[in-house]
């Protein structure tokens, strides 16, 4: 049994009167969670390989992911508040055969074939047909997409194999049982998603999914953390800091989990004091995390960030010099992982950042993170810093360059350079140089049909000229440097 689906059928039979999805108004259980499962699935085409979700959070979701697993396709998942153009994009890269998704989203997906679980699915008594599982392991399970160095944002596939793997190394380090309760808090298109949902639910937990309203504010979230008990939450570091302000946190939480960005020491300090708190690291092209670190065993480095620890159960890391030989305990290099986590690597036309996936004699396929690093003497792992033009904004991967590559194409737009700083909180913010007689607010309206909120410049900076070095290329030396105070 190593696809997502065939784990969750093993679970629904050992568990069927067990809760799996826990909404304020409503609870399911793992049988009724399989049947809507059937019926969304039986009411699917006889052929189906690739199919995208722009839906809510909530139980209907769940079950139409895995409807789109148990028929051996692929999902492709996008949040509905994503800007029109980043959806239209992603789904015809991906090649999806249709959109499951809400009537109040269908005006973004015109042109797409599309199917509404509000009505024309789950309105539905019965299957249109009882469809036989696909349980092929190498089978792709989803692409999720991130920011791309050539200017177009990049799908990572990644197959049931994968995070079969994953599930299971979820399951040695953390010991989930039928007694927890994961929050689902992530949006669907980040990897912490697939470890709230699958990481959850297929070892026998429950998945607690909180309204928009209960996600407002770091106490409302907390509300409802207490009233549903939930024992178990997995998020950015930001969310941790937020926490960590509070006077205390629900006692029902026995464990929290930081990943997508670096973990400061002054963000959890008091949250060691009333639970677990694990620090994790991995790329989306390795499925989740490749590496945990307990920090209420550890220390925090000089830096003041903890480190990324050692890798999960099935996974293998090295760190490399730009020779390709590991470096010695101490030394920088950059941090490649091998094991069943490696993906599939990128879809569509992105064949000079699949060579960041190599295929050796030795160890397999292994991929290069373009994350520098190094060991400690401990064994555990310590991340510097990204080595390419690539950043991390509120936990999410930015390429700098794909940023750049979009304002181009905003009207008026002559010349422009996109440069990257550091807060006094050591998070990354993005600034413009050289804009000319235009409108700041018509460059944002520009940027954000085809850009997340996340991504759009926190500052645009007016410039007569763009300073160039000796080569004629941009002198980002001689830019003005805006500085930004830290916000945590």
């Amino acid at each position: 049994m190593n696809t997502i689906y065939s784990l969750f059928q093993s679970i629904v039979t050992e568990n069927k009167e067990k809760t799996a999805i826990i909404e304020n108004d409503r609870t399911m259980t793992f049988d009724e969670l399989s049947n809507l499962v059937d019926l969304i699935a039986g009411s699917f085409p006889k052929e189906v390989t690739s199919v995208g979700i722009v839906m809510s959070h909530r139980a209907e979701m769940i079950a139409a992911i895995l409807a789109v697993l148990k028929c051996g396709a692929r999902y492709v998942p996008a949040e509905p508040s994503f800007p029109t153009g980043r959806i239209h994009y992603m789904m015809k890269e991906a090649k999806v055969d249709f959109i499951l998704t809400e009537m109040s989203f269908s005006d973004k997906l015109k042109g797409f074939e599309i199917r509404l679980t509000d009505c024309e699915i789950c309105g539905l008594e019965t299957p249109a047909s009882k469809r036989t599982a696909v349980l092929n392991p190498e089978l792709p399970a989803y692409v999720l997409y991130t920011s791309g160095t050539t200017g177009r944002p990049k799908g990572t596939c990644v197959t049931n194999h994968n995070v079969c793997h994953y599930i299971r190394a979820f399951a040695n380090e953390f010991k989930p049982t039928a007694d927890d309760i994961m929050l689902q808090y992530s949006v669907c298109s980040f990897d912490i998603f697939v470890e709230e949902v699958f990481a959850s639910l297929l070892n026998g937990a429950a998945l607690a999914i909180p309204s928009s309203e209960d996600k407002e504010d770091i106490k409302s979230l907390m509300k409802f953390v207490e009233r549903h008990n939930v024992t178990m939450l997995s998020g950015f570091p930001y969310l941790l800091a937020e926490m960590n302000h509070l006077t205390c946190i629900p006692k029902c939480l026995r464990l929290l989990i930081s990943g997508g960005d670096v973990l400061r020491g002054v963000y959890v300090d008091h949250l060691l004091e009333q639970t677990k708190v694990y620090n994790t690291y991995g790329p989306s092209e390795t499925t989740v995390c490749a590496s945990y670190y307990c920090c209420n065993n550890g220390t925090v480095l000089e830096d003041g960030t903890y480190p990324i620890g050692k890798p999960v159960m099935g996974a293998k890391i090295q760190i490399l010099d730009t020779n390709g030989n590991e470096v010695e305990i101490g030394e920088t290099g950059e941090i490649c992982i091998y094991g069943d986590g490696v993906s599939n690597g990128y879809i569509g036309e992105h064949k000079e950042e699949n060579k960041a996936f190599k295929q050796t004699s030795k160890v397999g396929k292994i991929y290069h993170s373009g994350d520098l690093g190094y060991f400690l003497p401990s064994g555990n792992i310590a991340f510097l810093h990204r080595k390419d033009t690539q950043i991390m904004i509120y936990g999410k991967r930015v390429e700098v360059t794909e940023v750049e590559s979009r304002l181009f194409k905003c009207r008026g737009v002559e010349q422009a350079v996109v440069k990257a700083f550091i807060d006094e909180d050591g998070l990354s913010y993005m600034i413009v140089p050289s804009m000319q007689d235009i409108k700041v607010s018509e460059i944002r309206k520009e940027l954000s049909e085809n850009l997340t909120s996340f991504m759009i410049p926190e500052f645009i900076v007016k410039m007569r000229k763009i300073p160039l070095n000796s080569n004629g290329k941009p002198d980002t030396e001689k830019l003005p440097v805006v500085m930004k105070a830290g916000g945590l």
